[in-house]
């Protein structure tokens, strides 16, 4: 180290101060990887406490920035970064009730953009953009995004564009307005689910879906959709229309598994397994085959979507399809810190891949089943 440490320096101070003069000297370049903070205590022969608030310090000063599992880097611009960087993200809404919001897939969203935001000294807060699409007055801040299926005003996407706000959107994406975005990829939660059933030996699976029809899903349900086809493909199952239900409702509810449920039971050769699309309507399943008699899942295997809290304790307990959506605050907060071009010339975008959960709501198909249907 070229540096000389007076005794009245304190130790992190020093650590900060030789790593700004590296980076002012050109020995470490924009979104070099800067060491650990355990490597970083044994270079300077000091504890983890104080290289951890020496990092910590230059992530508040903007000359470090953090990646959540991958390190601390070098900022793009780290003379500019306290007035040039972002200091607040707003997860923002339009009129969500606050019970949908309380949903594990935006809950764990939530705390995946925290954990980055506290990691780099930025601020979070959840913002509702109302009836007149008003974004907080801050010009500077970052907007992670959730609009509303078939009632957002896309022309106010054009005109945030034009106004060079830095936008992210989830869930819902818009790659012809070239907008970043960061979505669950549910054409392979819905094949994971399925892949899961066929592999205990069933094929006569049931789905069912939310919709007004088969022609009218949202995205969601329909890349579900074509991920159960795309597993039965796979195993050479032939494909039957009447093994998919669609149940009209504008919210997710156990009812519309119950009626789901009575639908397939009603055909002459029911399913031996059923792939709710969403873990209400699972828990809205079993309900109805225990009232009915069967026994889950020695009569009949059922798997949700969503991996809620109440899956864990239900009985039996769920098995369900988790999708990350802690994976998907941390990207887009990630996105919007880090990766964004300032001439936006191509289009950032990530898919989160989700994860099966397996409990006991799923068997193996047993020989009674196989007597049934033959």
């Amino acid at each position: 180290m070229d540096m000389e440490k007076s005794d009245k320096t304190p130790m992190y101070q020093y650590i900060m101060n030789d790593i700004k003069r590296k980076i002012a000297s050109g020995e470490l370049k924009p979104h070099d990887p800067l060491p650990t903070q355990i490597e970083l205590a044994k270079e300077y022969n000091t504890s983890e406490i104080t290289s951890r608030r020496a990092l910590s310090d230059l992530v508040q000063e903007g000359f470090v920035y953090r990646i959540r599992g991958k390190g601390s880097f070098v900022h793009e611009n780290p003379a500019q970064a306290d007035s040039k960087g972002l200091r607040t993200l707003y997860f923002a809404h339009q009129n969500h009730e606050v019970s949908i919001l309380n949903h594990p897939f935006f809950t764990d969203m939530f705390e995946g953009i925290k954990e980055v935001c506290d990691e780099n000294g930025v601020a979070f807060h959840i913002w509702d953009i109302g009836e007149n699409y008003e974004l907080p007055e801050d010009p500077g801040a970052g907007i992670i995004l959730l609009t509303v299926k078939g009632h957002f005003d896309f022309s106010r996407l054009t005109a945030w564009q034009e106004e060079n706000r830095r936008i992210v959107t989830v869930h819902f994406y818009y790659p012809h307005l070239g907008i970043p975005y960061v979505i669950a990829d549910n054409l392979t939660g819905g094949y994971l689910a399925t892949q899961h059933l066929i592999s205990q030996g069933h094929q006569r699976i049931g789905i069912i879906l939310t919709g007004s029809s088969l022609l009218e899903l949202n995205q969601d349900f329909s890349l579900r959709l074509q991920g159960y086809k795309l597993a039965l493909t796979q195993h050479n199952i032939p494909f039957h229309p009447d093994l998919i239900t669609v149940v009209d409702g504008e919210d997710e509810r156990a009812e519309m598994g119950e009626e789901g449920f009575k639908r397939l039971m009603k055909l002459p050769e029911p399913p031996t397994a059923i792939f709710a699309t969403s873990d209400y309507k699972a828990f809205g399943a079993m309900n109805a085959a225990r009232e009915s008699g069967m026994n889950i899942p020695e009569d009949i295997s059922i798997i949700g979507y969503d991996d809620v809290k109440l899956g864990e304790y239900s009985y039996p307990r769920l098995t369900t399809v988790n999708q990350n959506t802690r994976k998907m605050g941390q990207r887009a907060a990630e996105i919007l810190l880090f990766e964004l071009e300032e001439d936006h010339s191509s289009l950032v975008k990530d898919e989160i891949v989700p994860t099966l959960i397996l409990r006991d709501s799923t068997a193996p198909l047993s020989t009674k089943q196989c007597i049934k249907n033959s």
